[in-house]
């Protein structure tokens, strides 16, 4: 779905679409709310789930929508939550950072890792590990290169400024993390002549509009 943002409280988020008529609360996981909370009026496109919600013991259900940034990070929710005990708002609030960092701590066997996450203690930390391990090892980004300085991701050969700069505020307001935006932009600019392009043509780009 896409549309702006009205509102985000919790991991909660409005969102309106106009050309529908229609305005859905959509849930998501942590650390996405967290990343689009201050995105408020701007346009969002997210990849969603939608499933029944029991209320009363099971007497009435709710349809709820979750929206997730990818669509990878949607399969990675449908295989997260296939661990008993991780229903679906608690593996939200449990993805307090993006999967692929989950799934490296599951690779890794990082119960401790694990842990430090929302709603994980011992057993469950114990739990995902048990039950997961090597049905992640595709999410885990291996293209991300850590600089040892600052510890922060970053795409290889590319250096955000001017107009890349610009479409990549662009791609993180849309849910992107900062190595995924600088990727995508990369392999869209490449063959091309990207100091020609502004901000909003290397975006079209990367959604293959040009």
């Amino acid at each position: 779905m896409s549309g702006t943002i009205v509102l985000v409280e919790g991991n909660a988020a409005v969102v309106d679409q106009p050309q529908l008529g229609l305005s859905r609360q959509v849930l998501l996981p942590a650390y996405l709310a967290e990343r689009v909370a201050d995105q408020v009026g701007r346009p969002i496109t997210l990849h969603t789930l939608e499933y029944l919600e029991a209320q009363g013991q099971g007497t009435s259900f709710v349809p709820r929508m979750l929206g997730f940034a990818h669509a990878e990070d949607r399969q990675f929710f449908e295989i997260f939550t296939s661990v008993k005990g991780l229903g679906n708002r608690r593996a939200l609030r449990a993805m307090a950072v993006p999967p692929r960092e989950i799934a490296g701590m599951v690779a890794a066997k990082d119960a401790r890792g694990l842990q430090k996450l929302p709603e994980i203690g011992k057993r469950l930390a114990e739990t995902v590990i048990a039950e997961l391990t090597g049905k992640l090892d595709a999410f885990v980004d291996a293209g991300v290169v850590v600089e040892p300085k600052t510890g922060a991701a970053a795409a290889p050969g590319l250096k955000p400024a001017g107009p890349v700069a610009e479409a990549v505020e662009v791609l993180l307001a849309l849910g992107q993390t900062q190595a995924e935006a600088e990727r995508a932009i990369e392999r869209a600019l490449r063959g091309t002549n990207g100091t020609a392009l502004t901000g909003e043509e290397i975006v079209a780009k990367v959604f293959g509009q040009t």
